[in-house]
């Protein structure tokens, strides 16, 4: 790979075309309220929305600084941009990223794992469109028609796909695997048994905010820790 062209051509013009195709989605995104508020002339009251507002992003602001930041080192930059605007981020695009990657012997968080993430995740999102308009043509004619076991084996779906991704980076990662289950298992417990319920709106924010970050700082320790270990085993060869 030029490596010289991807840092000063490629990922400055992805960039750039990111940030305008994700201006352009919000923009659809808001287009139906517009059009039902302000020709229709169904407007609710601004109470109504206000506190709509803050019930969403008691549940899902946490996302918004959760996803990005423990995201982007298996997407990469043009991938984050491609998975943020098409959606279906952590059951569809980070799995068809981590598993093309692998696929391919690239390393995470390189460049050339920054391309074949691309590639994976552009692949997903044109299956995804496929798969999506037979399902909306015949979605539930199909689901009809499966016997009852399958249709409730569905609902494992979600679970089995992220338990996969997690077993996938546990091989490579035990220790920091072992520690990120025992984080969030231990957070999971204060919520459950009410020692969260100080914080303000849906406290489940919390859960993932410091299973997330707790992980990463866990990560650099341990990180830290190995390449010590490395070190002074180096130097004990050495003499």
């Amino acid at each position: 790979m030029n490596k010289q062209y991807y840092s000063k051509t490629y990922i400055p013009s992805i960039i750039k075309w990111g940030k305008i195709t994700l201006l352009m989605g919000i923009g659809a995104s808001f287009l139906p309220a517009i059009v039902i508020s302000f020709i229709f002339g169904y407007m609710p009251p601004v109470s109504a929305i206000i506190a709509g507002t803050i019930s969403q992003i008691s549940v899902s602001g946490a996302f918004y600084i959760v996803e990005p930041i423990s995201y982007f080192p298996i997407l990469g930059i043009p991938g984050t941009y491609m998975t943020f605007l098409s959606g279906n981020t952590s059951n569809m695009r980070v799995p068809c990223s981590s598993v093309a990657q692998e696929a391919a012997g690239v390393e995470l968080g390189t460049e050339e794992g920054s391309v074949i993430s691309t590639i994976g995740i552009a692949v997903s999102v044109i299956v995804n469109i496929i798969i999506l308009t037979v399902g909306a043509i015949g979605g539930n004619t199909i689901i009809n028609a499966m016997p009852e076991g399958v249709k409730g084996a569905l609902s494992f779906l979600l679970p089995a796909l992220y338990g996969a991704v997690f077993g996938q980076f546990a091989i490579a990662r035990p220790k920091l695997a072992i520690v990120a289950v025992a984080i969030a298992f231990g957070m999971k417990w204060l919520l459950l048994n009410g020692f969260l319920d100080f914080l303000p709106g849906t406290p489940s924010y919390a859960v993932i905010l410091v299973a997330v970050f707790g992980s990463i700082f866990a990560g650099s320790l341990i990180y830290k820790k190995e390449l010590t270990e490395d070190e002074n085993a180096e130097e004990k060869e050495g003499k």
